[in-house]
């Protein structure tokens, strides 16, 4: 009898940490560039978003918390420019492992920053590559941070 309930006590916990690890690494990039075409030397708008799962949640760009590694969107692109990123503000909250409430994003956010293909470009496509850097965590843990990246493309003309 004792033998079972310790084999059901490990099947309950590693089927939850296969739960958890689903869960941690469920988070996804995607993105595009305006409506999908960009005209030359005028400014369009991309967009990143993040994606996460319930029950995780990100530091914001601005967690408010020294040892919170905050959430950053890097992009370049060959014969484009690339402006600043707007991070969007978090929400401020509170959690077992802080004291204090951190600056997070929760399930989709987006990031926008404007790409500018010059007047002289060569090629009929511009491609932008861009890596989000970003540290998940539970109610309870924060997970070591990650990066992920997504190439955005769009027709020129």
């Amino acid at each position: 009898m004792f033998y079972r309930f310790c084999k059901t006590i490990f099947l309950t916990a590693a089927l939850a940490a296969i739960g958890y690890s689903s869960n941690i690494s469920a988070q996804s990039v995607s993105g595009s560039i305006g409506n999908g075409t960009i005209t030359r030397g005028t400014a369009s708008r991309a967009t990143v978003f993040l994606s996460l799962p319930g029950g995780l949640h990100v530091n914001s760009s601005r967690p408010g918390s020294e040892y919170a590694i905050p959430t950053s969107i890097r992009a370049s692109a060959g014969g484009a420019r690339i402006g600043a990123v707007s991070y969007p503000r978090g929400k401020n909250r509170k959690f077992e492992f802080s004291q204090d409430t951190i600056n997070v994003y929760e399930g989709r956010t987006a990031f926008n920053f404007p790409v500018t293909v010059p007047e002289n470009f060569k090629g009929s496509t511009v491609r932008v590559n861009v890596t989000i850097r970003y540290q998940a965590c539970t109610n309870e843990v924060c997970y070591p941070p990650k990066s992920k990246q997504v190439t955005l493309t769009a027709r020129v003309k």
